[in-house]
């Protein structure tokens, strides 16, 4: 089978899908190939399964939640931004809505509705779609894209993306076999590892499961360095699990966590569980709340932190049975500086086939960053986690797909439609 096309699209996910959609408006034969039995499998997982799809910031703001390399994508999201993203969805028939810190949301809280959208926009643009085909080389004559070889046959084209993913659940496809095809072109693959991904505990709590399944709002989490300066904070929520900790300031603090475990052995962490109040500041609360009282502090205090982790804390500093006639100043000290710098260690997190995202890729030396396109092999383009940039949760990555995605659509259709 030899088939020729405007433009050849390799991989199904949220990257992909967006460029084959681009590159069929330049009014170019596009074929979108995917090597799983169905599309978007990765993209019916975030959010939670609800689809956080973008998020409602300026450029800039996007650029500092993509710490992996943010400064890449400025031509990118200058061509297709956030408000793109979300005209696009719309446009195309899904409502959406925006939630706390910008992230936007469809309206039917099911990523099954964005897949179903992009599915649409692809019939419509009558974009060819082949699951199930094993791509085994990409072709190339003189530093310049002809086509793929695949398990079934060759498919000849003067312009390639490659939207394949990076190597996190690879049950969903994104089982890092991009990396190989490029990597034998001559393209240098950046070291590969999680990025946003659990953290694991050894602290005792955690074996003993004092903790799992605790859920807390607005704290501060803190990756220290050895001298007990900050390297790296986040304010959110966090969850405690059976073997560590998880939520989105842990997955934030993930690659921090890691640098400082293949450096020292394991990481330290501080958890502020108040961090809108100075230590200063809730002692005095704590102190209003023992003026004429005879009760427990377990009763006292019931309300400032959740009922599990006040028990806890008073049961580590010996006060569980404690009175507030009973409570010394070094009490309040002590159960100050335990919920305003609360140590935890670290001795690893999440590897990268469990991680959210792939830390690692192509390297952007050899991209150019206003067309997606490669600067070594002519009519050979990327989009999405293949590439090595990597954002934190909150829609960032996503953003990031959808906008290389349209970028390395529209550019190959342009290039094509000029042969």
């Amino acid at each position: 089978m030899r088939k020729t096309y405007d433009v050849i699209v390799l991989g199904a996910g949220p990257a992909g899908m967006m460029s084959a959609i681009s590159a069929s408006q330049q009014k170019g034969k596009t074929l979108l190939i995917e090597h799983g039995k169905k599309s978007g499998r990765k993209l019916l997982l975030t959010g939670g399964t609800r689809c956080n799809l973008t998020n409602n910031q300026d450029i800039e703001k996007i650029i500092s939640n993509i710490p992996g390399n943010g400064k890449f994508l400025y031509s990118a999201l200058n061509q297709f931004s956030p408000q793109d993203i979300m005209d696009f969805f719309e446009k195309n028939g899904l409502p959406l809505k925006e939630e706390d810190l910008g992230r936007i949301f469809p309206e039917s809280n099911s990523a099954k509705s964005v897949l179903t959208t992009l599915e649409k926009c692809l019939n419509q643009a009558h974009v060819e779609v082949l699951h199930q085909v094993q791509v085994k080389k990409i072709l190339t004559e003189n530093n310049q894209v002809i086509g793929v070889a695949t398990d079934q046959g060759e498919f000849l084209s003067s312009q390639v993306i490659l939207a394949t993913g990076g190597k996190s659940y690879p049950q969903t496809g994104s089982n890092g076999s991009g990396y190989k095809l490029v990597n034998s072109l001559g393209h240098k693959i950046t070291p590969l590892s999680a990025a946003e991904a659990p953290i694991y505990l050894t602290n005792a709590f955690i074996k003993d499961r004092t903790l799992q399944g605790l859920s807390l709002q607005n704290v501060t989490l803190k990756v220290l360095k050895p001298n007990g300066k900050s390297l790296t904070e986040h304010t959110g929520d966090l969850l405690f699990t059976h073997f560590g900790i998880s939520g989105p300031i842990a997955l934030r603090c993930s690659t921090f966590v890691k640098k400082q475990q293949e450096k020292l052995g394991n990481a330290t962490l501080a958890l502020d569980l108040f961090p809108q109040k100075s230590q200063l500041e809730l002692k005095t609360l704590l102190e209003t709340k023992l003026q004429h009282s005879t009760k427990k502090l377990s009763n006292l205090w019931h309300g400032l932190l959740p009922e599990k982790l006040l028990l806890f804390f008073l049961e580590q500093l010996n006060l569980l049975n404690t009175t507030a006639s009973e409570t010394r100043k070094q009490d309040l000290l002590d159960f100050c500086q335990l919920a305003k710098n609360w140590l935890l260690t670290a001795n690893d997190i999440f590897p990268v086939e469990k991680a959210f995202v792939t830390k690692g890729g192509i390297s952007l030396k050899e991209v150019n960053p206003k067309t997606m396109e490669s600067k070594l092999i002519s009519g050979l383009f990327f989009a999405g986690e293949v590439l090595d940039i990597n954002g934190y949760t909150g829609g960032y990555n996503l953003t990031a797909a959808f906008s290389t995605g349209f970028v390395a659509g529209k550019h190959a259709g342009e290039k094509s439609s000029s042969f």
